[in-house]
């Protein structure tokens, strides 16, 4: 592939590098100089000086008869306004790295198409989803991303006396737009089929309609969910992406912030989380909070080393689990010697994405979960595809495996037997983790 990377900042240069050790053709953009001349002296890569959004230089570039252009520079007007002018000069598909929120809440509108930007990439967005999957169940994390939310899918624990016990999925009536997953217990995870039988202890992931959610959840577990602890340190974008993505009944946001303005507007913007203008590593802040009963601590403050110190002092003092927010590369290495848990980086969680979006395979993982057992799949069935038109119940799909979504439209819903694969849908399926090639040989024509 003919690629230009417009930026030769963190996830540029770093792209830069992956891509062009996977073999494409890449030319990088940048103003500065001394920059270009680092990423030649140790990559198979062309550079240009000069502002990436200017036609000359990005005809230049080759933008005419270029597969991708990625616009990553810190700027993230000058990226859409590269990509914009890319596009017209005939680049077949652009990517744009955005930082603000409003620019990525534009995602999926009407105002990115119309600038010739295929798809958006905020760093600080996909770090918060990363970081939530490492909270929560990753499965979870996938669905209600893909769902936006309209399905839920909570993995919970059978109670004795619950109308589950002892009965098996073929019998056990659920309420509508409701299925069972899988289903845990001590010799380990296995997805479910009608032959399973539920028994007190097991733990069974539950996938369904918002609306029906709960009355599905008391067939199986008794009482009120335990709340989980997290406390959240910094104001940054990440942090209050996170925020959101951990907008759940089952957990309980704190977030600490040194701003009393921007303590403010977080509060007004987060309803549903406690934002308090302190330090939570000072010793008094400690013990007045009762830090110490944190489930999870996450440090993402923009400074690198403020979130390292701040891991390792909350982890000495008896947090059960520290995550790290860390943006240079040279910092991940040392993070495990200090005790901290988990680190994330934003420039890291951008190229993976990158990566997904180049690829053009219709069948692709989002996440795995149940000790590994189960994977979510993300399907783009062919127009020619066998089962364009045919109902579910008259789809033989691979062993254990089931559609737990179809996205059409702006319409998302978990399907029934009756329902039918149309053009342009998207399907969410949870299966074994080895069948994507069958996946693939069933939703896409050859």
């Amino acid at each position: 592939m003919q690629i230009i990377i417009a930026g030769a900042g963190e996830v540029g240069s770093h792209a830069a590098e992956v891509l062009s050790d996977a073999g494409h053709n890449v030319t990088v953009i940048d103003l500065n100089a001394g920059r270009l001349q680092a990423l030649n002296d140790r990559l198979d890569v062309r550079t240009l000086v000069g502002h990436c959004a200017h036609f000359d230089l990005l005809q230049d570039a080759g933008a005419d008869r270029c597969d991708l252009m990625l616009a990553a520079t810190q700027n993230d007007e000058v990226n859409m306004l590269a990509a914009s002018v890319a596009k017209a000069s005939g680049a077949k598909k652009t990517i744009v790295r955005v930082h603000h929120t409003a620019n990525f809440s534009l995602r999926g509108t009407s105002y990115a198409s119309r600038l010739g930007i295929d798809e958006l990439i905020c760093p600080e967005y996909l770090t918060s989803l990363a970081i939530a999957r490492a909270v929560r169940n990753p499965g979870s994390i996938a669905l209600e991303e893909f769902a936006r939310g309209r399905l839920l899918m909570q993995r919970v624990q059978v109670a004795h006396g619950t109308s589950a016990v002892g009965q098996s999925l073929a019998k056990l009536v659920l309420p509508s737009g409701v299925r069972v997953a899988t289903v845990e217990r001590n010799n380990g995870a296995a997805l479910a089929d009608a032959e399973t039988t539920i028994h007190e202890g097991d733990f069974v992931t539950l996938v369904g309609a918002s609306a029906s959610f709960d009355a599905a959840r008391k067939m199986f577990a008794k009482g009120k969910e335990k709340r989980i602890d997290i406390a959240i340190m910094g104001q940054t974008s990440t942090a209050v992406w996170l925020c959101r993505a951990l907008k759940n009944r089952i957990f309980s946001v704190r977030v600490f912030v040194q701003s009393r303005d921007r303590a403010e507007e977080l509060a007004e913007k987060l309803p549903h989380v406690t934002v308090l203008e302190a330090d939570p590593t000072d010793s008094t802040t400690f013990v007045d909070e009762h830090m110490e009963r944190v489930d999870t601590f996450i440090a993402a403050t923009d400074e690198d080393e403020h979130n390292i110190l701040a891991c390792a002092q909350a982890k000495r003092l008896g947090v059960g689990m520290v995550v790290a927010v860390v943006q240079q590369s040279k910092y991940m290495h040392l993070l495990e010697h200090v005790g901290i848990d988990r680190a994330f980086s934003p420039r890291g969680d951008a190229v993976k994405a990158l990566r997904s979006l180049i690829g053009t395979d219709p069948v692709r993982s989002l996440a795995t979960f149940a000790c590994d057992v189960a994977e979510v799949y993300e399907i783009r069935p062919s127009k020619r595809a066998n089962v364009i038109g045919h109902e579910l119940r008259n789809i033989k799909l691979p062993p254990l495996a089931m559609i737990a979504a179809i996205q059409r439209n702006d319409d998302v819903h978990l399907p029934g037997a009756e329902d039918q694969i149309q053009p342009d849908d998207r399907i969410l399926v949870i299966g074994p983790r080895d069948i994507a090639g069958a996946l693939r040989k069933l939703f896409v024509a050859k």
